[in-house]
């Protein structure tokens, strides 16, 4: 666990696009006792950019679940804290400083492909759960800042990577990683094609503006923490620590998703189980996982 000192900061930051489920109950559950265990501040984050997913019974769902579970935050909404801009949706001028300032530095560059574009570039299907490393086909040959007169919207601005380098760091959970750049992973996207921040700029510029210094989270995201450090460096930024909570899975071993309607924890509360119960569901799945190493 992390040494106990007031200067940790810990966060939550659910999406509402769905309901919690015994997943996101795991590592929320997580977050919320190594910050607590570390006398430190939670705050809680609502991650509502993707707006075609969003909705706001899914928005108070999540408030109402969290309490529900006895998990409490110091700051964001329905917290006695100061009174921040804590949901995502409300910081795009914030996120466009910081896409202003890659783009100064020639860090960006317009992309017109379509996800049906890549995966025919790639000429082959893509297993598993993520984006293939994008196959350069906007990529300019040479790094260098675009002009300063071309339309933000109607494109995706990609963040170009160094390639061959190796981004490498130690989880707090999953131990040492390691990921190699143009082959683990590709130029990804910072800023969508609707005008509006892509979740790896807005995660990193909240997670700094809101002073975190641990980011507990799903393992799924190990690899997107190889990206937000090369923003973090980008951007001249300091990058807090990380801790991956291991996947829970279900008996056919797929991991717990919002599809998992049944699990959910409204369905588990609904059916008159109590937050005793789901600790034991999540140990339970644990032991089909493998515990983490604090977990």
């Amino acid at each position: 666990m992390p040494s106990a000192t007031v200067s940790y900061r810990g966060r939550l930051a659910p999406s509402p696009t769905g309901l919690l489920h015994l997943g996101h109950a795991a590592t929320f559950l997580t977050a919320w006792r190594r910050c607590r265990e570390a006398g430190g501040t939670l705050l809680l984050r609502n991650e509502d950019l993707d707006t075609s997913r969003v909705r706001p019974e899914f928005a108070a769902a999540m408030l109402r679940d969290l309490r529900w579970l006895g998990i409490d935050w110091n700051e964001g909404p329905e917290a006695e804290g100061p009174n921040a801009p804590y949901t995502q949706s409300d910081r795009r001028g914030f996120h466009l400083d910081g896409f202003n300032q890659l783009l100064r530095g020639g860090r960006l560059y317009p992309c017109h492909c379509s996800r049906r574009d890549i995966r025919q570039a790639l000429g082959a299907p893509h297993d598993g759960e993520e984006e293939p490393p994008y196959p350069g086909t906007c990529r300019p040959p040479q790094p260098g800042a675009p002009a300063v007169d071309l339309p933000r919207a109607g494109v995706s601005w990609r963040f170009r990577v160094p390639d061959g380098e190796t981004i490498a760091f130690t989880d707090g959970a999953a131990g040492p990683q390691q990921f190699i750049a143009g082959v683990d992973f590709g130029d990804f996207v910072v800023w969508r094609k609707d005008d509006m921040p892509a979740y790896q700029l807005a995660v990193v510029l909240d997670d700094h503006a809101m002073g975190v210094t641990e980011v507990v989270r799903g393992a799924d995201l190990l690899l997107s923490t190889a990206r937000q450090l090369l923003l973090y460096r980008a951007l001249s930024l300091p990058a807090p620590d990380f801790y991956h909570c291991p996947l829970l899975r279900d008996e056919s071993g797929k991991r717990l998703a919002k599809r998992h309607d049944a699990l959910s924890l409204h369905a588990l509360r609904e059916a008159g189980e109590t937050p005793a119960t789901v600790r034991r569901l999540i140990e339970h799945a644990r032991r089909q996982t493998g515990p983490a190493r604090d977990a």
